[in-house]
Protein backbone atom coordinates (compact mmCIF):
# COMPACT_ATOMS: atom_id res chain seq x y z
CA UNK A 1 0.00 0.00 0.00
CA UNK A 2 1.85 3.41 -1.32
CA UNK A 3 0.59 6.68 -0.40
CA UNK A 4 1.50 9.58 -2.36
CA UNK A 5 3.46 13.40 -0.79
CA UNK A 6 3.27 16.60 -2.88
CA UNK A 7 6.80 18.36 -2.50
CA UNK A 8 8.00 21.50 -4.42
CA UNK A 9 5.66 20.65 -7.88
CA UNK A 10 6.39 17.01 -7.77
CA UNK A 11 4.53 14.13 -6.17
CA UNK A 12 6.48 11.36 -4.17
CA UNK A 13 5.35 7.94 -3.32
CA UNK A 14 6.15 6.11 0.08
CA UNK A 15 4.62 2.76 1.70
CA UNK A 16 3.24 4.35 5.26
CA UNK A 17 3.63 0.96 6.01
CA UNK A 18 7.18 0.55 5.94
CA UNK A 19 8.37 3.15 8.82
CA UNK A 20 11.75 3.26 9.82
CA UNK A 21 12.27 4.30 13.60
CA UNK A 22 15.55 6.49 14.31
CA UNK A 23 15.57 7.10 17.46
CA UNK A 24 16.56 5.47 20.46
CA UNK A 25 14.54 4.05 23.47
CA UNK A 26 14.66 5.47 27.08
CA UNK A 27 15.03 2.68 29.68
CA UNK A 28 16.03 2.46 33.03
CA UNK A 29 19.99 1.46 33.58
CA UNK A 30 23.42 2.45 32.95
CA UNK A 31 23.30 0.80 29.51
CA UNK A 32 21.49 3.58 27.31
CA UNK A 33 23.03 6.30 25.60
CA UNK A 34 23.75 9.42 27.96
CA UNK A 35 25.73 12.83 27.84
CA UNK A 36 26.16 16.00 29.75
CA UNK A 37 26.33 14.16 32.98
CA UNK A 38 22.56 13.61 33.20
CA UNK A 39 21.59 10.92 35.27
CA UNK A 40 20.00 7.51 34.10
CA UNK A 41 16.14 7.34 33.61
CA UNK A 42 14.83 6.11 36.47
CA UNK A 43 11.14 4.22 36.06
CA UNK A 44 10.16 4.63 40.17
CA UNK A 45 7.03 2.77 41.41
CA UNK A 46 4.62 4.78 42.77
CA UNK A 47 3.08 3.74 46.13
CA UNK A 48 0.08 5.64 47.75
CA UNK A 49 -1.34 4.19 51.41
CA UNK A 50 -1.65 0.46 50.32
CA UNK A 51 -2.07 1.08 46.54
CA UNK A 52 1.09 -0.36 45.01
CA UNK A 53 1.82 0.91 41.15
CA UNK A 54 3.06 -2.48 39.94
CA UNK A 55 1.43 -5.62 38.88
CA UNK A 56 4.58 -7.78 39.39
CA UNK A 57 4.38 -6.61 43.46
CA UNK A 58 0.55 -7.32 43.63
CA UNK A 59 -1.14 -3.71 42.62
CA UNK A 60 -3.96 -3.75 40.20
CA UNK A 61 -2.38 -1.73 37.53
CA UNK A 62 0.98 -0.68 36.38
CA UNK A 63 1.14 3.19 37.58
CA UNK A 64 4.92 4.71 37.43
CA UNK A 65 7.41 7.91 37.90
CA UNK A 66 9.73 8.91 34.93
CA UNK A 67 12.94 10.60 35.91
CA UNK A 68 14.09 11.71 32.80
CA UNK A 69 16.73 14.64 31.26
CA UNK A 70 15.35 14.99 27.64
CA UNK A 71 18.98 17.37 27.25
CA UNK A 72 20.68 13.85 28.38
CA UNK A 73 19.00 11.02 27.77
CA UNK A 74 18.44 9.45 24.43
CA UNK A 75 16.99 11.02 21.24
CA UNK A 76 15.30 14.41 21.80
CA UNK A 77 14.21 17.30 19.88
CA UNK A 78 15.41 21.05 20.84
CA UNK A 79 14.04 24.92 19.96
CA UNK A 80 16.06 27.69 19.95
CA UNK A 81 14.62 27.76 23.62
CA UNK A 82 17.82 26.17 24.39
CA UNK A 83 19.81 29.02 24.42
CA UNK A 84 17.21 31.69 24.87
CA UNK A 85 15.67 33.22 28.40
CA UNK A 86 12.11 33.72 26.45
CA UNK A 87 9.77 31.28 28.74
CA UNK A 88 7.05 31.16 25.86
CA UNK A 89 10.44 29.16 23.62
CA UNK A 90 9.15 25.74 24.09
CA UNK A 91 9.14 23.25 21.48
CA UNK A 92 5.33 22.59 22.13
CA UNK A 93 5.03 26.11 20.73
CA UNK A 94 7.42 26.06 18.59
CA UNK A 95 7.23 22.84 16.01
CA UNK A 96 3.46 22.75 14.67
CA UNK A 97 4.22 21.02 11.52
CA UNK A 98 5.61 17.11 11.79
CA UNK A 99 5.85 16.00 8.22
CA UNK A 100 9.00 16.95 6.49
CA UNK A 101 11.08 16.37 3.31
CA UNK A 102 14.23 15.13 4.24
CA UNK A 103 18.12 14.03 2.94
CA UNK A 104 19.76 11.18 4.62
CA UNK A 105 23.57 12.46 4.25
CA UNK A 106 26.57 10.19 5.58
CA UNK A 107 30.04 12.36 6.52
CA UNK A 108 33.41 11.41 7.99
CA UNK A 109 34.64 13.72 10.62
CA UNK A 110 38.07 15.14 10.24
CA UNK A 111 41.01 14.88 13.34
CA UNK A 112 42.33 18.53 14.21
CA UNK A 113 45.38 19.48 15.43
CA UNK A 114 44.00 19.60 18.75
CA UNK A 115 42.85 16.16 18.50
CA UNK A 116 38.85 17.02 18.18
CA UNK A 117 36.48 15.27 15.28
CA UNK A 118 34.68 17.89 13.25
CA UNK A 119 32.55 17.76 10.85
CA UNK A 120 33.47 19.91 8.27
CA UNK A 121 31.17 22.63 6.45
CA UNK A 122 33.11 21.65 2.98
CA UNK A 123 32.65 17.63 3.27
CA UNK A 124 28.81 18.16 4.64
CA UNK A 125 28.09 20.67 1.53
CA UNK A 126 29.32 18.65 -1.07
CA UNK A 127 27.59 15.21 0.09
CA UNK A 128 24.03 17.97 0.49
CA UNK A 129 24.68 19.41 -2.96
CA UNK A 130 25.67 16.91 -4.87
CA UNK A 131 24.16 13.30 -6.10
CA UNK A 132 20.85 12.46 -7.86
CA UNK A 133 19.36 14.45 -5.62
CA UNK A 134 20.96 18.10 -5.77
CA UNK A 135 18.21 19.50 -7.26
CA UNK A 136 16.18 19.25 -4.08
CA UNK A 137 16.01 21.46 -1.45
CA UNK A 138 14.96 19.64 1.61
CA UNK A 139 13.29 20.92 4.09
CA UNK A 140 15.14 18.66 6.86
CA UNK A 141 18.80 16.89 6.99
CA UNK A 142 19.72 14.04 8.72
CA UNK A 143 23.32 13.79 9.50
CA UNK A 144 24.98 9.85 10.06
CA UNK A 145 28.40 10.44 10.96
CA UNK A 146 31.22 7.59 10.05
CA UNK A 147 32.00 5.04 11.06
CA UNK A 148 28.63 4.22 12.22
CA UNK A 149 29.39 2.09 14.79
CA UNK A 150 26.36 0.12 16.59
CA UNK A 151 27.83 1.74 19.89
CA UNK A 152 26.40 4.61 19.57
CA UNK A 153 23.04 3.32 20.49
CA UNK A 154 24.70 2.58 23.88
CA UNK A 155 27.26 5.39 24.29
CA UNK A 156 28.25 7.06 27.23
CA UNK A 157 29.49 10.39 25.69
CA UNK A 158 30.20 12.60 29.45
CA UNK A 159 33.99 13.88 29.83
CA UNK A 160 34.66 12.32 26.17
CA UNK A 161 34.70 15.53 23.56
CA UNK A 162 32.05 13.97 21.43
CA UNK A 163 32.63 14.51 17.62
CA UNK A 164 30.60 18.04 16.88
CA UNK A 165 29.81 20.14 13.83
CA UNK A 166 32.39 23.20 12.50
CA UNK A 167 30.30 26.19 14.13
CA UNK A 168 29.95 26.97 10.36
CA UNK A 169 27.84 24.71 9.28
CA UNK A 170 25.16 25.84 11.63
CA UNK A 171 24.84 29.34 9.81
CA UNK A 172 25.40 27.27 6.16
CA UNK A 173 22.34 25.68 7.36
CA UNK A 174 20.15 28.09 8.01
CA UNK A 175 21.39 30.38 4.50
CA UNK A 176 20.12 26.80 2.81
CA UNK A 177 16.44 27.00 4.69
CA UNK A 178 17.06 23.72 6.76
CA UNK A 179 14.19 24.14 9.19
CA UNK A 180 15.45 20.62 11.02
CA UNK A 181 18.65 18.62 11.79
CA UNK A 182 18.92 15.53 13.38
CA UNK A 183 21.98 13.98 13.90
CA UNK A 184 23.64 11.20 15.78
CA UNK A 185 25.49 12.72 18.30
CA UNK A 186 24.60 14.31 21.41
CA UNK A 187 25.25 17.87 20.38
CA UNK A 188 26.12 20.35 17.49
CA UNK A 189 28.63 22.03 19.39
CA UNK A 190 32.02 21.00 21.25
CA UNK A 191 30.97 19.06 24.76
CA UNK A 192 33.28 22.22 26.50
CA UNK A 193 33.28 25.53 24.80
CA UNK A 194 32.47 28.16 27.48
CA UNK A 195 29.50 28.81 26.99
CA UNK A 196 30.11 30.12 23.06
CA UNK A 197 27.44 27.52 21.19
CA UNK A 198 28.51 28.74 17.50
CA UNK A 199 26.68 26.37 15.55
CA UNK A 200 24.05 26.30 18.28
CA UNK A 201 23.39 30.26 17.39
CA UNK A 202 24.17 29.98 13.35
CA UNK A 203 21.70 27.38 12.99
CA UNK A 204 19.05 29.08 14.85
CA UNK A 205 20.39 32.45 13.83
CA UNK A 206 19.62 33.79 18.00
CA UNK A 207 18.87 36.54 18.96
CA UNK A 208 19.03 38.67 15.60
CA UNK A 209 16.65 36.73 13.07
CA UNK A 210 15.50 33.56 15.31
CA UNK A 211 14.37 30.76 13.51
CA UNK A 212 11.23 30.24 15.84
CA UNK A 213 10.08 26.70 14.08
CA UNK A 214 13.41 25.71 13.48
CA UNK A 215 15.00 22.44 15.48
CA UNK A 216 17.47 20.10 16.18
CA UNK A 217 17.59 16.72 17.03
CA UNK A 218 19.89 14.72 18.70
CA UNK A 219 21.35 11.28 19.79
CA UNK A 220 19.74 9.80 16.72
CA UNK A 221 21.28 5.94 14.69
CA UNK A 222 20.90 5.67 11.60
CA UNK A 223 21.54 1.88 10.62
CA UNK A 224 24.39 1.33 8.19
CA UNK A 225 22.04 -0.60 5.69
CA UNK A 226 20.04 2.73 4.95
CA UNK A 227 21.23 4.46 1.78
CA UNK A 228 21.63 7.84 1.86
CA UNK A 229 18.80 9.35 0.30
CA UNK A 230 15.49 11.07 0.29
CA UNK A 231 12.93 10.49 2.74
CA UNK A 232 9.86 11.35 4.55
CA UNK A 233 10.21 12.47 8.43
CA UNK A 234 7.82 12.42 10.32
CA UNK A 235 8.95 14.10 14.26
CA UNK A 236 7.17 12.79 16.90
CA UNK A 237 7.54 15.04 20.02
CA UNK A 238 5.59 15.04 23.92
CA UNK A 239 3.78 18.04 24.46
CA UNK A 240 5.97 19.29 27.15
CA UNK A 241 5.98 23.30 27.80
CA UNK A 242 10.04 23.00 27.80
CA UNK A 243 12.63 24.25 25.62
CA UNK A 244 13.10 20.11 24.60
CA UNK A 245 11.77 16.82 24.34
CA UNK A 246 11.99 12.89 23.95
CA UNK A 247 11.42 12.55 20.48
CA UNK A 248 10.85 10.09 17.83
CA UNK A 249 11.82 10.72 14.50
CA UNK A 250 10.32 8.12 12.16
CA UNK A 251 11.77 8.06 8.40
CA UNK A 252 9.91 6.62 5.01
CA UNK A 253 11.75 6.22 1.73
CA UNK A 254 10.24 8.63 -0.53
CA UNK A 255 10.30 7.43 -4.32
CA UNK A 256 9.04 8.25 -7.94
CA UNK A 257 8.74 12.03 -8.95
Amino acid sequence: MFATYPYQGRTYSFNPQAPLDISLPLAPGENQVNCFWAEPVQFDVIRVGSFVGSVADGGSTNYKRVHVTPHGNGTHTECFGHISPEPQATLNRCLRRFLFVARLISVQPRPQPNGDLVVMLDDFRRELEGGPYADIAPEAVILRTLPNHKAKRARQYSGTNPTYLEPALGQYLADQHIEHLLLDLPSVDREEDEGALLAHHGFWQYPHATRHTSTITELIFVPDEVEDGLFLLNLQITSLELDASPSKPVLYSLGGA
